[in-house]
């Protein structure tokens, strides 16, 4: 069984854990809206007026006027993400990060020592809130993308179990835009054929959705049956690292979308530098509101682990290697390939010493957010960035 743990609104509840005076109000951490700032996360007590994640600060301020506003402390976020993973690894070595808030963990083989998977869930759940203050929604189901539906279903504070042999009774009857990859152009199209549920969609044949959605049509039958094979892939054991968000409104601007990617390549660069790792090829994802996804790739001259090096290579492929479009963007992903933990010394053909500055800033950043999380430090063109 696998486990999906998604922490609940994380960067507006830490807010909160660490101001109660927050509770109950709604929270929006994020850029200003005076500037043009971008919603990092938004509590539950804030969606209840439409905000969400990547919207532009100054409407969701038009939404809800009352909204108290943070800059987000990404550095500390990410210390007590570090807290919440101590306590994942101590159940089970099969981490796989997705971000700073959720991770897919495989407890099969620990079941011996701390009871079924499900029992592990519980009591890694318990700990989040014992240890940390936090609350967690936890999906427990025999592959990845039954656990992350189930870990969604019932946020917040959930927790959801679906047993092998519950699969279908557990997939048919939700709606058919919980499948991964549907979007509102996919959608339509399910409308035109008054496929509303996962269950219709599961009476279709395999050619039918292959005439309907090309190379597409294969996937959306595999997991309207539950079939997912990929495994829970901890960062040192992975070809590639990488993380990828979709964002809840498509975005159209180029400053919000380089704000996100700045946080995608700072979560990757640090996965990297924990293990030792570095990549040599940089690889962007994009997924635009009609659904068509395009990547581009770069080599780089040596491998790296330096943040400024990714980002340096993500904003070319962002602001230069990809087709112009007048669509939104649904989806923005960052990875690394062409990993190296041989800890070789490469020739340096970077600039080297503004290589060696980056290095050491990357290196004094990763020292005092693992000893001093509550320091804000952050990098210039950040979620909360402000001026350009």
């Amino acid at each position: 069984m696998i486990l999906h743990i998604d922490m609940d609104a994380f960067y507006a509840s830490v807010e909160e854990r660490d101001n109660p005076s927050l509770v109950g109000k709604p929270v929006i951490v994020g850029g200003s809206a005076e500037g043009r700032g971008v919603v990092a996360a938004a509590n539950y007590e804030a969606r209840k007026y439409g905000v969400h994640s990547a919207m532009a600060a100054g409407r969701a301020k038009r939404l809800c006027p009352q909204a108290i506003f943070i800059k987000p402390r990404i550095s500390y976020y990410a210390e007590i993400s570090r807290q919440i993973r101590d306590i994942f690894e101590q159940y089970t070595p099969l981490v796989e990060p997705l971000s700073l808030d959720e991770a897919f963990l495989d407890a099969s083989g620990s079941e011996a020592l701390f009871g079924s998977s499900a029992e592990i869930g519980r009591q890694i759940k318990r700990r989040i809130r014992t240890e940390l203050n936090l609350v967690a929604s936890v999906g427990v189901a025999p592959n990845k993308f039954l656990a992350k539906i189930a870990s969604d279903l019932r946020k917040p504070d959930g927790f959801v179990v679906v047993e092998p042999d519950q699969v279908q009774a557990f997939l048919d009857p939700l709606p058919v835009g919980r499948l991964w990859g549907v979007g509102k152009v996919t959608g339509q199209v399910f409308d035109r054929w008054s496929i509303r549920t996962i269950g219709q969609l599961r009476q279709l044949s395999r050619e039918t959705l292959d005439d309907l959605f090309g190379s597409s049509g294969e996937r959306y039958w595999q997991l309207a049956h539950g079939i997912d094979d990929r495994r829970v892939t901890p960062d040192r054991e992975a070809k590639s690292i990488s993380n990828e968000t979709t964002f809840a409104e498509d975005i159209a601007e180029l400053d919000i979308l380089r704000a996100w990617l700045v946080e995608l390549v700072e979560q990757v660069g640090r996965r990297l530098r924990r293990h030792d790792i570095k990549g040599r090829t940089v690889d962007l994802k994009v997924r635009y509101a009609d659904f068509t996804t395009i990547t581009r790739s770069m080599t780089l001259p040596e491998p790296t682990n330096i943040t400024q090096d990714l980002l340096n290579a993500g904003v070319e492929l962002l602001t230069r290697r990809l087709p112009s479009r007048p669509l939104s963007v649904r989806l923005l992903g960052f990875g690394v390939t062409k990993l190296d933990d041989s800890g070789r010394t490469q020739q340096q053909l970077f600039d080297q010493p503004d290589r060696q500055r980056n290095q050491e800033l990357d290196r004094v950043a990763d020292q005092i957010t693992a000893k001093f999380g509550k320091l804000a430090i952050r990098r210039g063109a950040r979620l909360e960035k402000e001026e350009d």
